[in-house]
């Protein structure tokens, strides 16, 4: 007689999973998909998934003890500046 499979957790949640375990929207995950300051993700076959120790690691990164704390290392869900950078050879004459 067959055991019983063991039921593994998932290892990847989609967009709308892996909000909902961030305790974010999927349209607040998205935009920071969009402007490079969320966690990472992975493309399998077109479709965005995240594992679960790349959400861990990131809500992590914004941890604090203390409100005079400088603020965690989490980015909100907007478009940076970064600073110019020349390229180098345009516009030379």
């Amino acid at each position: 007689m067959r055991p019983d499979p063991v039921i593994l957790p998932p290892r990847f949640l989609r967009t709308k999973e892996a909000a909902e375990f961030l305790s974010l929207s999927a349209r607040t995950l998205e935009k920071h998909r969009t402007y490079g300051t969320g966690p990472a993700y992975h493309k399998l076959g077109g479709r965005v998934v995240y594992g679960i120790d790349d959400l861990e690691a990131w809500a992590a990164r914004g941890a604090v003890t203390s409100t005079s704390d400088p603020r965690g290392r989490v980015l909100p869900a907007k478009r940076q500046t970064l600073p110019a950078v020349p390229q180098p050879g345009r516009y030379a004459r």
